[in-house]
């Protein structure tokens, strides 16, 4: 028999699983994602798991992690402090793409230089500069270069990188590296965010093999990518931004081997996101413009998934506008109030108790925040300096951490920064106030519901005046939009050829309308036709009423909670690598591969050569990743023009795929 043990790392639970030949859940387990320490939470689940299955350790023949993390970290603005290096683009191109508003205010170097799209060098590179301008920056955790065609060209990358290892020994991230295609600009935002996440990532995937080799398992661990594939750890470091959508990937692998669904809609409710994705065929399908996340669109080969800051710990937010009133969820995650009142009751208990007691609604009531020692806190300005420095690690009301309303602003980049912890109302307290969950303190999320429903609406009355009232206000809202995210990945992939987007098609008055079956000189019926698989832990809890809401059949595995944790383990190992042939001039052919291009007379000749060279590559890469089985395919793409009555040769993609079962020790 062959054990395999899956790991899921989510926002708010870590999933352990362990398989028996790839055909049987025996043994599964939660527990809390410890956010200072993400190990803690991997070593409980899978202790926990293995107690449960009765087998030793030394049993598991693979172990397997896929996160939320990445993915997590993007959506809420978080990472380490880093410093792009811009070279070769004009001066707006910072402004496509979302990269300034990626780089929220991290230093950036625009200098002249890269290539042209032949690979021919544009301008020389003043490296000088670069190496001024570096020993002028203060705590960066990593750098990201970015040279204009590094796809076609990369020596001016190459030559940045051998100089930041020399002058900082800092983590770099290079685009060309990330990415074969075009777009300089994409590139350097994927370059940004890999930079960005490389410190968290790789602090978690070491705790995590320490912690398992401490339980006794010392199997190959694999780490799963945002397409569904496996990597080996070492890959994940480098490359971390691979892993964003990692675990919904990792879910909707679960969601086909648990349902054998062939055509279905699979949405994956966890603490911070709600990801809904398209089976078709029994396949996911790969988005080909890159996974895109929250704000950002990366060059990352991904599952085609809609991510939406929308889950059972998004922010609940309260909605002043018109008579009245109501409120939204997220995209922010925030820790439940009843989950802090079980870290430290007496502090939060204390201030619920004093709040209270006041009269009149409070700006912060049922608001904490605490310390979380993860990044280190430099780079800060004066006044975050301050307000991190009255923060502990205890949680505290934010009334008494902050003076002014300025602080405010503050007090949400050191969130963004990943420095600190908010704990406000949720639809997790919603649901232990309705008697739905019984996890954490029951009677704290009651007092921050009754906090929160003495706002007033624009017609001044209250916006509830009974806290189980004011929980099922947030339960509605919750199951509102999640059905708007289905609606809207509905409309995207059926492809409708209307001028508005999907979003704004599912927010429409006649999808609104057509939800509550309106009866009048129109009918108007609307619904999801096929069904749709419901993932997460809390998925039994809130999606029946989106299926009821939706008019389609809901599918609710026994193991739902830890599809992501399955979806692990039951991947296969796949890379793609990919070269462009151009043809600068007639008779020469371009292959733009390796460290600098490649000059030949001959297309047959330019085209042996890249397939030797991608088919080594692709098989190298699986091998390092530990698999086995290995099948190398090779696919070209050559593009010709027609010139005076004859072909001519204009550029070809070739492309080399290698898959393979993950090595397992016997």
């Amino acid at each position: 028999m062959t054990y395999l043990l899956g790991i899921d790392t989510g926002g708010t639970y870590t999933d352990a699983v362990i398989l028996r030949d790839e055909e049987e859940v025996i043994a599964s387990a939660k527990s809390l994602t410890t956010r200072h320490d993400l190990a803690e939470g991997i070593g409980k689940a899978a202790a926990a798991t293995l107690q449960s299955a009765g087998i030793d350790a030394g049993d598991i023949a693979m172990a397997s992690l896929s996160t939320t993390l990445a993915t997590n970290a993007l959506v809420e603005g978080q990472g380490g402090r880093v410093g792009l290096i811009f070279i070769g683009f004009r001066e707006g191109d910072l402004d496509k793409h979302g990269l300034t508003q990626a780089l929220a205010g991290d230093p950036v170097l625009s200098i002249a230089g890269g290539h042209n799209h032949a690979g021919g060098e544009a301008v020389p590179l003043d490296l000088a500069a670069i190496e001024e301008w570096v020993e002028q920056q203060s705590g960066i955790s990593a750098f990201a270069v970015a040279s204009q065609f590094a796809t076609r060209n990369p020596t001016h990358e190459l030559a940045v990188l051998k100089l930041l290892r020399e002058k900082t020994g800092k983590p770099v991230s290079l685009s060309h590296q990330l990415s074969a295609k075009l777009n300089g600009p994409r590139r350097a935002l994927t370059a940004l965010l890999n930079a960005r996440l490389i410190g968290l990532i790789d602090r978690l995937l070491q705790r995590a093999q320490s912690v398992l080799s401490d339980l006794g398992v010392n199997a190959p661990l694999m780490v799963v990518r945002g397409d569904g594939a496996l990597i080996s750890l070492d890959q994940a470091r480098e490359k971390p931004i691979e892993t964003i959508l990692s675990g919904p990937a990792a879910s909707i692998v679960g969601a086909r081997w648990l349902t054998n669904s062939d055509n279905a809609l699979v949405s994956d409710i966890g603490g911070t996101t709600t990801d809904i994705a398209v089976l078709r065929d029994g396949l996911p399908a790969i988005d080909p413009e890159g996974a895109k996340v929250g704000p950002y669109r990366t060059m990352v080969e991904a599952v085609a998934m809609r991510t939406f800051g929308l889950g059972g710990d998004s922010e609940v937010h309260f909605v002043s506008q018109g008579l009245q009133g109501g409120v939204t969820l997220g995209p922010r995650r925030v820790l439940p109030v009843s989950l802090a009142a079980t870290i430290d009751p007496d502090i939060v208990h204390a201030a619920l108790d004093a709040q209270l007691r006041g009269t009149l609604p409070g700006d912060y009531d049922a608001r904490f925040v605490r310390r979380i020692d993860v990044f280190e806190a430099g780079g800060l300005s004066a006044r975050d300096e301050g307000v991190y420095n009255r923060i502990t690690a205890q949680f505290q009301p934010i009334s008494d951490v902050l003076k002014t309303r300025i602080e405010a602003q503050a007090l949400m980049r050191l969130v963004s920064r990943g420095l600190v912890q908010i704990s406000a109302l949720t639809p997790s307290d919603a649901s232990h106030a309705l008697g739905r969950v019984d996890v954490w303190d029951t009677d704290a999320a009651i007092k921050a519901l009754s906090l929160f429903m003495r706002r007033r609406t624009g017609s001044g009355e209250l916006l509830s005046d009974d806290p189980n009232h004011m929980a099922q206000i947030v339960i509605d809202q919750l199951t509102h939009q999640t059905c708007l995210a289905v609606l809207e990945t509905a409309f995207a992939e059926d492809a409708f050829d209307f001028e508005m987007a999907p979003d704004d098609l599912a927010k429409h008055i006649m999808t609104t309308r057509g939800l509550v079956g309106h009866r009048g000189l129109l009918r108007i019926d609307l619904g999801i036709d096929v069904p749709v698989v419901g993932l997460g832990a809390s998925a039994p809890s809130y999606y029946p009423a989106v299926g009821e809401k939706l008019g389609c059949p809901m599918v609710l595995s026994e193991h739902a909670g830890v599809a992501n944790a399955i979806g692990a383990v039951v991947g296969r190992v796949t890379f793609r690598k990919s070269a462009t042939i151009t043809s600068p001039s007639e008779g020469l052919y371009r292959v733009h591969y390796g460290d600098h291009p490649h000059d030949f007379a001959e297309s047959d000749a330019a085209l042996s050569f890249i397939k030797d060279a991608l088919y080594s590559t692709a098989l190298s890469d699986a091998q390092d990743a530990g698999a086995e089985q290995i099948e190398v395919t090779l696919d070209q793409d050559i593009k010709m023009a027609e010139i005076e009555s004859r072909q001519v040769f204009v550029e070809a993609l070739v492309t080399a795929t290698a898959k393979g079962r993950p090595r397992v020790a016997h």
